[in-house]
C-alpha cells in the first residue's frame, strides 16, 4: 500500500515546509509509491555511454540516487535535475523522470510495442494496446526552478514540466501520426524576482517537425501561461506549496483537473481525435485527427526547461551549468520537485 501524505497551509508555511524537507530518508522511493510500471530517465551517464542513464522497473523497486531521486524526510519522493548534464535523445534538457511502462517486468513485451503502452479508443486496433485511454495522479510541490537563463525571455526559462502525455516516434509517419509529440505538459514557470509561479498546461499541435504551425497551445491554470510574464502575486503558486493535477483520458477525451488548497480547483476537457481545443473552438491548424493515431504513455518528475543550449526562441534559454552537481545546485542552476502522490492507471467516466 502506498503512503501518501499530504501538506498544506498559508503560503508562509509552505516556503517554510519546503526548506525543511530537504533532508534523506534511509527508504527507498519504491517503499512509498507503486512504481510497478514505470522506469526512471536521470541525468547521468555512469557507463559513460553517451546516453542519459536509465533504471529499469525491476531495479527501481530497490534504487534511490542521492542526488536527484529519493525520499525525504516526510515521506515525499524527490526527483531533481541541474541545467547541464547528460540527456536523452533529441532533447538538450535534462530530467529525472519517470516513464510509463505497461509491461512491468516483463521484458519480453517491446518498449514501443502496443502492449507496453495505450491509445484512445478511436485508434486503429485499440484493442491490441495495454490499455485504452489512461489516468495519472499526482500532488506535489516544486522545491526550486533554475534561477538563471541567458535569455530570460525565452518562454521554457525559470520553468519545469512535471508531468505530460508523450507520444511514440514512429519511423513512418505517412499515416499522420508518430511525430513524437506531446498531447500534454504540465508546467510550473517562476522569474526569479517573482514572489509565486504559474501553473499552467500546454497542447502541442500534432505536426511534422518542420511544418511551422507545430507549436505549444499555453492554458493558464494557476496564475498565467508561457505568454504573460508578469508576476502572479498572490494568484500564482509558491515554491514549496502544493498542487495536485488529474490527467484522465477516456475513450477519446483527455479531462484535466488541477487544485490547491487556497486557489481552489481547475477543470478543461480537450478532445484527442479532433481539432477541438480546450476553449470549445476550433483549431483548424492541427492535426485533423489530434493524437487519435498515436501510441501513448505518461512521463511524471521533472523535465527541467532551462536547456544550457542557446538560441531563444521557446526552448533554448541558454541557463548556465557546470554539469558539477555540488557547485550548480550552490548556484541555483537545477529543477527540483517533491511528489506526495503519484499513481496511474484506467480511466474513469468524466463526472458530470
Amino acid at each position: 500500500m502506498n503512503r501518501v501524505l499530504f501538506i498544506s497551509g498559508t503560503l508562509a508555511a509552505a516556503v517554510s515546509i519546503s526548506a525543511m524537507s530537504s533532508a534523506k530518508s534511509d527508504n527507498v522511493p519504491a517503499d512509498n509509491f507503486d512504481l510497478s510500471q514505470w522506469k526512471i530517465q536521470l541525468p547521468l551517464d555512469k557507463n559513460k555511454d553517451g546516453k542519459a542513464d536509465e533504471v529499469d522497473v525491476k531495479k527501481l523497486q530497490k534504487f534511490s540516487y542521492p542526488d536527484f531521486f529519493y525520499l525525504d524526510e516526510t515521506g515525499g519522493m524527490v526527483f531533481a535535475s541541474p541545467n547541464k548534464a547528460t540527456t536523452t535523445k533529441n532533447t538538450s534538457n535534462s530530467r529525472s523522470e519517470l516513464r510509463e511502462m505497461l509491461r512491468g517486468t516483463n521484458t519480453k513485451t517491446k518498449t514501443k510495442g502496443a502492449k507496453n503502452n495505450w491509445a484512445v479508443e478511436a485508434r486503429k486496433d485499440s484493442d491490441k494496446f495495454g490499455r485504452v485511454g489512461g489516468r495519472l495522479d499526482a500532488t506535489l510541490k516544486v522545491d526550486h526552478v533554475a534561477t538563471r537563463a541567458g535569455d530570460a525571455a525565452t518562454r521554457a526559462a525559470y520553468s519545469v514540466v512535471v508531468g505530460q502525455i508523450h507520444a511514440d516516434k514512429y519511423k513512418n509517419t505517412s499515416s499522420g501520426f508518430g511525430y513524437g509529440n506531446e498531447p500534454i505538459k504540465v508546467y510550473y514557470k517562476k522569474f526569479p524576482d517573482h514572489e509565486t509561479g504559474s501553473v499552467f498546461w500546454n497542447y502541442e499541435r500534432n505536426l511534422p517537425k518542420d511544418d511551422d504551425n507545430r507549436t505549444d497551445i499555453s492554458h493558464a491554470v494557476f496564475g498565467y501561461d508561457w505568454n504573460n510574464n508578469s508576476d502572479p502575486g498572490a494568484l500564482g503558486v509558491a515554491l514549496g506549496e502544493d498542487f495536485s493535477y488529474t490527467i484522465n483520458v477516456h475513450k477519446n477525451t483527455m479531462y484535466l483537473t488541477f487544485s490547491n488548497d487556497r486557489l481552489g480547483t481547475k477543470t478543461f476537457t480537450k478532445s484527442l481525435v479532433s481539432q477541438l481545443s480546450a476553449d470549445g473552438t476550433m483549431d483548424l491548424l492541427d492535426n485533423k485527427f489530434s493524437y487519435g493515431g498515436d501510441t501513448l504513455y505518461f512521463k511524471a518528475g521533472v523535465y527541467n526547461q532551462c536547456s544550457p543550449k542557446k538560441g531563444g526562441g521557446d526552448w533554448y534559454a541558454g541557463c548556465p551549468g557546470t554539469g558539477d552537481w555540488e557547485v550548480d545546485k550552490a548556484n541555483g542552476d537545477y529543477a527540483q520537485a517533491t511528489f506526495r502522490k503519484l499513481t496511474v492507471g484506467p480511466s474513469t467516466p468524466p463526472v458530470r
